[in-house]
């Protein structure tokens, strides 16, 4: 049976697609800005992702945000920018609390990304990351992504996190 209520939300700078209840991401359609590399990341959350720093050695990525208030064992979806060419893997991570101003999480992968690059990430109690997309330099057409199934689930909200990127069109039902 084909579901008749999908809806759309488009945006051309980071935020909510819908800010909250439970949906079910169809597809997603992006266009890079044309002027750098970017990246679309796609939050399941009621509230805007924070903004922080990391830097990768080895599979260790150190966060680092001014009185983040996480303890270790907290749930965080993190999406990370590119640095050099490389960049942290984007996803859902147990946290160990270092610090005030301080966490690290274990990246599937290894790697090396300066300490200060750039990073969001929604805390697990309130939200999750759910995917995201690279821009490509140079990229001006738009890209269209089909999700497979029943779609990939919200349960919270859609916010998206644009960098370097024009727009993003969600359909959602």
């Amino acid at each position: 049976m084909m579901q008749t209520d999908v809806l759309a939300g488009h945006i051309d700078v980071s935020g909510f697609i819908v800010p909250n209840g439970r949906y079910r991401v169809k597809q997603i359609t992006y266009q890079g800005s044309g002027s750098g590399a970017g990246a679309v990341e796609v939050f399941d959350t009621t509230t805007a992702p924070i903004s922080a720093t990391y830097g990768r050695s080895g599979t260790l990525v150190t966060v680092t945000k001014s009185a983040h208030g996480l303890s270790t064992g907290a749930s965080v979806g993190l999406g990370f920018t590119a640095a050099g060419g490389a960049s942290a893997t984007d996803g859902n991570y147990v946290i160990t609390r270092v610090d005030a101003n301080t966490f690290t999480i274990n990246d599937p992968n290894s790697g090396t990304v300066t300490p200060g690059t750039a990073c969001r990430y929604v805390d697990g109690s309130g939200g999750r990351w759910l995917v995201s997309f690279s821009t490509l330099t140079s990229q001006a057409a738009a890209v269209t992504v089909l999700v497979p199934g029943e779609g990939i689930l919200a349960a919270s909200g859609i916010y998206v996190s644009l960098t370097n990127a024009a727009f993003v069109t969600v359909f959602y039902g």
